[in-house]
């Protein structure tokens, strides 16, 4: 009877250290997170729009530029207010160019020069 208290009381410690170390693997990851998102919340929609597309390298639908938005920084940019902004960017030839019905490009020399 002793062995199989001994056994539990074993089993018991190490899945209160495994929680122990996970906790403690949370917390060093947390500042870095924080950084990254605190970094990612000050971009304007507009600047993170530019961003992705100057990964890409191609143009890309609003659609497409919403999902990627979600996908690497777990922001939400608003289908509608985005392509009344970049529809204005547009028009006053300001880094972005149209190429089909809410798909959008980067003009030649944006891409080479980077962002303004």
């Amino acid at each position: 009877m002793a062995n199989t208290i001994s056994k539990d009381l074993l089993e018991l410690f190490e899945s209160l250290l495994r929680a122990q170390l996970n906790t403690i693997r949370q917390l060093r990851k947390a500042p870095e997170r924080e950084k990254r998102m605190a970094r990612d919340k000050g971009m304007s929609q507009v600047d993170i729009v530019y961003d992705i597309l100057a990964a890409a390298k191609h143009p890309m639908h609003v659609d497409a530029i919403v999902a990627q938005a979600q996908k690497q920084l777990q922001r939400h940019i608003d289908k509608e207010s985005i392509v009344s902004a970049l529809t204005k960017r547009v028009k006053r030839q300001d880094r972005f160019i149209k190429t089909a019905p809410n798909t959008f490009a980067l003009i030649a020399r944006d891409v080479e020069g980077g962002r303004r």
